[in-house]
């Protein structure tokens, strides 16, 4: 798995060290929500300058599907559309944020840089940003040209399948909060629990109080309670309700130095759906 062989950007980056990242950088932001507010709206009320509001929906998923998930990933040819329509080049930089510590821009991230592309989330997203820069919300809204991005076909050795996510011999790890892992709620998919063997490492824990990344120390410890180290994290196989959050894991492993591991896009939306699938309630065994 050498997708990322030539990137050579860090995987998280903090406000002030956009500057001086060495290539034209390009800002997005990546808002969206699991309860249907729209990012949009929440961009044009007030983003960072000249960032360019990514949609979720249009340009980082493919159509649902049962099997698939909720938020599948787009054909190589329609995200290369959308990031070319965004002012993208293939040699850009791409930071991406949120409202969210970057659970969400990590999505975006990961696309780029395991296609191998220069991307990475600003760590602590707007909040930080804004922390640093205050009063620098614009709703003037971004003019870019149109970019030269490129299709690259996903590469099969970073993706997952429900088969593998549930197999023997995987370290599969869920990213989504405890409470829709053990199975005491789950507000969008048909059955509550997840993956038999499963274990949660829940990504909004990787972030401090203030939203940003906790010490790589304490997301080593994060990490080892649920079994992961550097020997065996290339066995990881990442999931999520629908593919998300869960690139938030592989990135914050390989910023502590680990192998990232494998995503399975489709995630809980999907395994939950398949009936012939057992599934496994309360906390991990």
């Amino acid at each position: 798995m050498n997708a990322f062989e030539h990137v050579t950007v860090a995987p998280f980056v903090r406000s002030e060290e956009l500057s001086g990242l060495p290539g034209r950088v390009v800002l997005m932001d990546v808002r969206w929500y699991l309860d249907g507010r729209s990012g949009r709206a929440a961009y044009e009320a007030g983003h960072l300058p000249g960032a360019v509001f990514v949609d979720l929906d249009r340009w980082l998923t493919g159509p649902p599907t049962p099997a698939g998930g909720r938020n599948p990933l787009p054909s190589p040819e329609v995200f290369a559309e959308g990031m070319r329509a965004l002012g993208v080049n293939d040699s850009d930089i791409v930071v991406a944020y949120d409202d969210q510590g970057g659970v969400i821009a990590a999505r975006l991230v990961w696309m780029i840089r395991v296609t191998g592309r220069q991307a990475a989330v600003l760590d602590g997203g707007l909040r930080a940003y804004l922390q640093l820069f205050p009063d620098t919300l614009t709703v003037e809204k971004a003019v870019t040209a149109q970019g030269d991005f490129t299709a690259r076909p996903w590469p099969a050795g970073h993706l997952a399948d429900a088969d593998e996510a549930a197999g023997p011999g995987a370290l599969t790890i869920d990213a989504r909060n405890r409470d829709r892992f053990i199975g005491q709620t789950d507000p969008v998919d048909p059955r509550p629990g997840h993956v038999p063997g499963a274990l949660n490492v829940p990504c909004r824990e990787n972030l401090d109080s203030e939203g940003r990344l906790l010490p790589p120390q304490k997301m080593r410890a994060h990490f080892a309670a649920a079994g992961v180290r550097m020997e065996n994290a290339s066995q990881v196989v990442s999931y999520c309700g629908s593919g998300v959050t869960a690139c938030h894991n592989l990135l914050a492993l390989e910023h502590v130095g680990y192998d990232t591991g494998r995503l399975f896009v489709g995630g809980w939306s999907a395994y939950s759906r398949d009936d012939s699938r057992q599934v496994e309630t309360g906390p991990a065994r």
